[in-house]
C-alpha cells in the first residue's frame, strides 16, 4: 500500500506532484519522494517523513522540469528505517529511467538472483521495486538494442516484464527523452487511474481517482489489468493491452480501508461500497442478537464511519459520533510494545461520556486485525459507563497474512486465526461480536460493477490470486520480521496494519 503519481504537462509539475501527494498521505506515511525531468536530466528528493516534512521551499525550487513522479511509501518489503529504499527509484541506463512502484513482488527473491546471474544487474536494496525498475530496464535494454525505441517496444517490454514478475504492481516510469510510462498488474491488484487537465493537456496518473479530482484533473478511466499507457513529451498518448490473461480482481481490502470514501476504484465508488458493507452486516446482526438489545451505534474512527451509517439504518438504532481522534498522534503500529501501544490508543481516541453511560452500545469496526487496538476500544467504552459493549466489524476475520503490499502480521499474530468467534469475543472483552460474511461482502461490493471477474481477498479466505504463495512463504516471511533491525528509538519493526482507524481518510 502506497500512494504514486505521475504528470506530463506543458508547465512545471513539482507543485502539482505535491499536492497529488498530500491527497495520497493516507496511502503511506512513512516517505515521500518527487523526481522532476527537464530535458534528459533528473531531479530528486526523498526523505523519510510525512509530506509536509519531506518538503521544502527550498527543496521544490530543485525540482524544476515539466514530467514527473511522486510516491509516499508505506513499507512492506525491505529496511522501513533505511532511507535509500524511500522511492523513486533511478537506473541510468538504458536512457535514463526513474520509478515508483505500489504493490509487493512475490517472487523478488527469485528475480533478484535471476538480475545478477543472468541480466548483469546488481541490486543494492532490500526492495522489490529496485528489483522491479531493474526488470523493466533490462527488458526496455532489450527492445532498444537495434532499433530506436517507439511505443511499441515500450509495451513489447511491458509485455516481457509481466511474464518475468509475479504479485501485485501499479507502476508510474520516467523514460529520460521519451515520457510517462504506467501500467498496472494483469490481475489489477493494485489500483492506478488517469485523468486529463480540461485545457492543458496535461496528464495524471494517480493510485486513487481523489488525486486527480483534487488537483483539477477530469477522470478519463482507470488503467485496466495488464494494459500500458504511454505518454510522449508531445503529449501523445499510446495504450495497449500487454499481459496475455487478464482478469479485474482488486484487492478488497481498498474497498473496506485503504482508499479514501470519496475515491472510485474500477467503477466503483468507495463509500457506496462501504455503506453496502453496513447493510449485509446489519443482516448479519440481525440474525445474530435482536437489535432491541442496542441503544446505540458508535463508529471506530474514521473508515467504519459509511457502514456504521448504513447499519444503524438498518436496524432503527441511533447512530452517534462516540470517539474524538486526535489526528496529531502517531499510527498505534509503530510503536514499539504492548503497553506503549494502549497508551497511544488512548492519546489517539477520546471516548465522549455521554454517548456510553448507561447504554448498550455496538462499536463498529473496518476490520479486526490483531485485536489489542479492539480490546482496548471495547475497555475505554465501559470505562465511559456503557451497560454493555457489542463490537461489529465490516469486514470478514482476517485469517491469514497479505502478500499483495498490505503489511499484515504473521499469521500467528492474526486474532481470528486458529481462534473460535467465542474466543476472540472473550479476548476482546465484548458482550458480543458480530463479522461480515465474506461471500455477502464480495457479491454485495461486485454488484456495484458486475465488470469485475472476482476479488483479491486472501487474508479473509485463503486464495493468493496470482497462484505462487505457499506456507513456505509464510514462513519465509516471519524470518524476515524477525531478523529486520530496530531504528535509533528501538521502535519494533512489526507493524500492526490497519488496526488503529485511517490516517486523513
Amino acid at each position: 500500500m502506497c500512494g504514486i503519481v505521475g504528470v506530463i504537462s506543458p508547465q512545471p509539475v513539482n507543485q502539482l506532484i505535491y499536492d497529488a501527494l498530500l491527497l495520497l498521505q493516507h496511502r503511506g506515511q512513512d516517505a515521500a519522494g518527487i523526481v522532476t525531468m527537464q530535458g534528459t536530466k533528473c531531479f530528486m528528493h526523498k526523505a523519510r517523513g510525512m509530506v509536509r516534512d519531506v518538503f521544502r521551499t527550498r527543496n521544490m525550487r530543485a525540482l524544476p522540469g515539466t514530467v514527473g513522479l511522486g510516491q509516499v511509501r508505506y513499507p512492506t518489503a525491505g529496511n522501513a528505517y533505511s532511507e535509500e529504499e524511500a522511492q523513486p527509484f533511478y537506473v541510468n541506463a538504458p536512457f535514463g529511467i526513474v520509478l515508483v512502484h505500489n504493490g509487493n513482488l512475490t517472487n523478488a527473491h527469485a528475480l533478484k538472483a535471476e538480475l545478477f546471474d543472468i541480466d548483469r544487474r546488481h541490486i543494492n536494496t532490500e526492495s522489490d521495486t529496485e528489483v522491479l525498475i531493474n526488470i523493466l530496464a533490462h527488458e526496455i535494454e532489450q527492445v532498444a538494442r537495434d532499433l530506436p525505441l517507439s511505443p511499441e517496444g515500450i509495451f513489447k517490454a511491458v509485455a516481457a516484464v509481466h511474464k518475468r514478475i509475479k504479485g501485485s504492481y501499479a507502476v508510474v516510469a520516467l523514460i529520460a527523452g521519451y515520457g510517462l510510462l504506467a501500467f498496472r498488474d494483469p490481475y489489477g491488484i493494485r489500483p492506478l487511474c488517469f485523468g486529463v487537465a480540461n485545457t492543458s493537456g496535461e496528464v495524471m496518473v494517480a493510485s486513487e481517482s481523489v488525486a486527480l479530482e483534487g488537483t483539477g484533473h477530469k477522470f478519463v478511466r482507470d488503467v485496466a489489468p495488464g494494459e500500458a499507457i504511454f505518454i510522449d513529451m508531445q503529449g501523445q498518448f499510446h495504450a495497449q493491452q500487454c499481459a496475455e490473461s487478464p482478469m479485474l480482481a482488486p484487492c478488497m481490502f481498498e474497498f473496506v480501508y485503504l482508499a479514501r470514501p470519496d475515491s472510485v476504484i474500477d467503477g466503483i465508488s468507495v463509500y457506496q461500497a462501504r455503506l453496502n458493507m453496513g447493510e449485509t452486516l446489519a443482516q448479519r446482526l440481525i440474525s445474530t442478537m435482536p437489535p432491541s438489545d442496542i441503544d446505540v451505534v458508535i463508529p471506530i474512527p474514521e473508515s467504519s464511519r459509511p457502514s456504521a451509517m448504513q447499519l444503524a439504518h438498518k436496524i432503527g438504532k441511533p447512530y452517534r459520533e462516540g470517539f474524538v481522534k486526535n489526528r496529531y498522534v502517531g499510527r498505534t503500529f509503530i510503536m514499539p510494545g504492548q503497553s506503549v501501544r494502549k497508551k497511544s490508543v488512548r492519546q489517539k481516541l477520546n471516548a465522549i461520556g455521554v454517548e456510553f453511560k448507561g447504554r448498550n452500545v455496538l462499536l463498529v469496526d473496518d476490520s479486526i486485525v490483531r485485536g489489542t487496538t479492539s480490546k482496548e476500544i471495547v475497555q475505554m467504552a465501559r470505562e465511559a459507563g456503557a451497560r454493555k459493549v457489542y463490537m461489529a466489524s465490516a469486514a470478514p476475520p482476517v485469517k491469514y497474512p497479505n502478500v499483495y503490499g498490505i503489511d499484515m502480521p504473521t499469521q500467528e499474530e492474526l486474532i481470528a486465526h486458529d481462534r473460535s468467534l467465542e474466543e476472540i469475543r472473550a479476548y476482546i472483552g465484548a458482550d458480543a461480536l458480530i463479522y461480515q460474511d465474506v461471500d455477502a461482502m464480495k457479491r454485495v461490493v461486485k454488484a456495484l460493477n458486475p465488470a469485475l471477474q472476482g476479488f483479491e481477498a486472501s487474508c479473509f479466505d485463503g486464495s493468493y490470486i496470482t497462484g505462487d504463495v505457499s506456507l513456505a512463504d509464510f514462513a519465509a516471511i516471519k524470518a524476515q520480521r524477525a531478523s529486520q533491525p530496530q531504528d535509533e528509538e528501538g521502535a519494533d519493526r512489526t507493524r500492526l496494519a490497519l488496526q488503529s482507524g485511517q490516517e486523513g481518510a
